[in-house]
């Protein structure tokens, strides 16, 4: 049988997450590297260890739905990454800022979880 360019919709889902999870990465480091050139002392609002803790849970969002979109069944695994999708988008831009590396970074992160959100959306069993 030969292969039209069709990939299975589960490899293309976890495909995007890995994507999107490894530009999470490099925005976090870009974003430590520029903290160490400039000296600036970070302003987290309130207990850096309850924020650690939160942004652990949420980073954990992405990393989890490489695993879930190859395994979970079809009508868990589409709501599940419809969900996921909307909830890192939200912490992307929530949780932004205005560097030039982090809006590059963060667009091309957001436009990924529109495809893994849209993708999900139009995915027939």
């Amino acid at each position: 049988m030969e292969n039209k360019g069709n990939i299975d919709t589960k490899v293309k889902l976890s495909t995007l997450w890995i994507v999107v999870m490894v530009n999470m990465i490099y925005a976090d480091i870009f974003s430590i590297l520029v903290e160490l050139v400039n000296k600036d002392t970070l302003n987290l609002p309130g207990d850096v260890k309850l924020i650690m803790a939160i942004a652990a849970i949420v980073t954990n969002i992405p990393i989890l739905m490489i695993y879930f979109s190859r395994v979970l069944q079809y009508k868990l695994n589409r709501l599940l990454n419809i969900i996921a999708g909307f909830l890192t988008i939200i912490y992307v831009v929530g949780g932004g800022d205005l560097a030039p590396h982090y809006i590059i970074v963060g667009t091309i992160e957001v436009i990924l979880l529109l495809i893994i959100i849209i993708n999900s959306w139009k995915w027939k069993e």
